[in-house]
C-alpha cells in the first residue's frame, strides 16, 4: 500500500498461526473485526466511521539510511502529535497496530545492520504506540531482498522472545492465482527463525492492467489461492488458516488503471470473511473513504478520496458489518 506518501478457529486452537492446527474444521460464528489502516500523522473524519476493533497506523520506516524508526520518515516515534492522535483513536477502547513498512521509503530490516539492532529500533516505535501487535507491510523491493527478509526474521524472533505476548502479521501483495514465490519465501524464513505468526494479511488489490474483471470476486479468488498455500506452509487445518487470514481492500480506485473497487464488492468482501470465519478485514484508507469534491483531480482520488459516488465513511460501514 502507498506510504504517505487470534487466532482462534473452532473450539480449542493454538495461540499462533505458524503453530499446530485447531481441534475443529468448523469456523466459529462471526468475530471478523474492522480494522483499518489510518494515518499516524494527521486525523480523518473518516477514522470514527464504522466499528474499529484495531487502527493499523501507517507506517514506520527508517529515517532515510540509519536504523532511528520515524513515522513516515519524518516524524518521530516519540512525537507529542502522534501521542496525542493513538489516544484520540485508543479513547473508545479500540487498540493501535504499529505498521512498519509500505511502499515508500526504506522498511528499517533494509537499513539497520543487526538483528539486535533492528529488533530494538522495532520495540522503540512498539512501546512509543503502547502497542502490543506489529504488522510488517512488506513490498516492492524490500520483499525481493533476501539479506533484509531474514535479518527481519530474526529480530521478529528476538523481539517475541522479549515480548512472548507480541502478536505480530504480514501484509503482502496477493493475486487471484495466490501468494508469490517471495511472499512464500518471506513466510518460510518466518517459520526458520521461529516467528510466532498470528495473521497474514493479503493486499486484494493493484493486480495488473489485464485484471479488468469484477474486484470482489478478485478478492474473493486470491483469498481462496492463498488459503490452500497458508495450510501447507504453516501445517493448518482449513478453519485455522481462515483464521489465520485477513483481507485489505483498497477503496475506490485503485492505483491499477481500470480497477475500481466499489461498496458492493465490499458487501461481497464482508459475507465471505463471516462465511469463512476470516480474522479481519482492512481497507487503504479511511482517509480515501469520503466521495471526491468537484475540485479534485484523478491523482486525488488515489490519495484523499476514493473516487467512487458514496456517503461519507460508507466503506467502513460496509466492512464493519
Amino acid at each position: 500500500m502507498r506510504g504517505f506518501r487470534t487466532l482462534t478457529a473452532g473450539l480449542i486452537c493454538t495461540a499462533f498461526l505458524g503453530a499446530a492446527g485447531c481441534s475443529s474444521d468448523a469456523p466459529p460464528e462471526s468475530t471478523t473485526t474492522y480494522q483499518p489502516y489510518v494515518s499516524a500523522t494527521a486525523a480523518s473524519s473518516g477514522d470514527s466511521a464504522g466499528s474499529a476493533a484495531v487502527y493499523n497506523l501507517a507506517f514506520v520506516i527508517s529515517d532515510g539510511s540509519g536504523c532511528t524508526p520515524e513515522w513516515n520518515g519524518a516524524y518521530a516515534v516519540g512525537d507529542t502529535a502522534v501521542r496525542s492522535r493513538i489516544a484520540g483513536l485508543t479513547a473508545g477502547g479500540a487498540r493501535v497496530r504499529v505498521s512498519f513498512g509500505g511502499a515508500s521509503g526504506k522498511e528499517l530490516a533494509a537499513t539497520c545492520d543487526s538483528a539486535a539492532g533492528l529488533a530494538a529500533a522495532y520495540a522503540a516505535a512498539l512501546d512509543a504506540a503502547g502497542a502490543s501487535e506489529a504488522d510488517f507491510d512488506i513490498e516492492g523491493d524490500e520483499l525481493t531482498d533476501a539479506a533484509s527478509v531474514a535479518l527481519r526474521s530474526q529480530a521478529i524472533a528476538l523481539l517475541q522472545k522479549e515480548r512472548p505476548a507480541l502478536k505480530v502479521s504480514f501484509t503482502l501483495p496477493v493475486m487471484p492465482s495466490g501468494l508469490d514465490a517471495d511472499s512464500l519465501a518471506l513466510l518460510a524464513s518466518a517459520n526458520t527463525y521461529d516467528v510466532q505468526v498470528s495473521t497474514v494479511n493479503l493486499m486484494t488489490m493493484n493486480y495488473g492492467e489485464s485484471y479488468t474483471g469484477d474486484m470482489g470476486d478478485y478478492a474473493l479468488t486470491s483469498a481462496t489461492a492463498a488459503h490452500t498455500q497458508l495450510k501447507s506452509v504453516f501445517g493448518l487445518s482449513d478453519a485455522a488458516a481462515w483464521r489465520g487470514m485477513a483481507l485489505t481492500s483498497m477503496i475506490g480506485v485503485n492505483d491499477v488503471t481500470g480497477e475500481t473497487f466499489g461498496l458492493a464488492d465490499a458487501a461481497q468482501v464482508r459475507a465471505f470473511a463471516e462465511e469463512k470465519g476470516i480474522a479481519w478485514l482492512s481497507m487503504w484508507s479511511t482517509f480515501r473513504d469520503r466521495q471526491c469534491g468537484g475540485e479534485s483531480s484523478a491523482e486525488d482520488a488515489l490519495t484523499n478520496c476514493s473516487g467512487v459516488e458514496q456517503e461519507d465513511g460508507a466503506f467502513a460501514a460496509a466492512f464493519s458489518g
